[in-house]
């Protein structure tokens, strides 16, 4: 099955229902730009780092403290296989595992999950916050962080 991603998108964003304004659908596209960037130096799977950008912040109730957002958007995604999009189960395994663990500060030696987890940590930019080189999973991530930290502007 080759996946509609304008379909997905559109479905993922009409079934979002937080009042968010930090992890919003633009927060998810520019992870999904950042992974599209990473993949080609990383060996990523590009259909899973598009997955996770669209799916992992999909089940957020806040923008505060909410640990079991990762949980949820795999469960939402896994309600969705099948219907909206199909994955190999060793893809559709990595994309759970990197949705389920994307905010818990840590790396990963695996080029997909470490992409997805890269590509999200480098948005965070977006609330002044510089990506830690030492929790970026990728070469390329990194570099991609140490490149931020040169054009960041702190407002105070």
């Amino acid at each position: 099955m080759k996946l509609d991603y304008p379909r997905i998108w559109a479905r993922v964003i009409n079934d979002f229902h937080c009042a968010t304004q930090l992890h919003d659908p633009e927060h998810w596209r520019r992870v999904e730009l950042n992974g599209l960037l990473i993949a080609p130096h990383s060996g990523a799977l590009v259909d899973v780092v598009r997955l996770f950008a669209v799916f992992h912040d999909s089940r957020r109730e806040n923008d505060l403290k909410d640990d079991n957002h990762g949980p949820r958007a795999v469960e939402y995604a896994a309600s969705l296989r099948g219907e909206l999009f199909d994955l190999p189960d060793e893809q559709f395994d990595l994309l759970q595992y990197a949705i389920c663990w994307h905010a818990d500060g840590t790396t990963s030696d695996d080029p997909t999950i470490g992409t997805c987890w890269d590509a999200d940590r480098l948005d965070l930019v977006r609330v002044g916050i510089q990506p830690d080189v030492k929790l970026m999973s990728t070469d390329y991530g990194r570099i991609l962080a140490v490149q931020s930290s040169k054009t960041m502007i702190f407002i105070q």
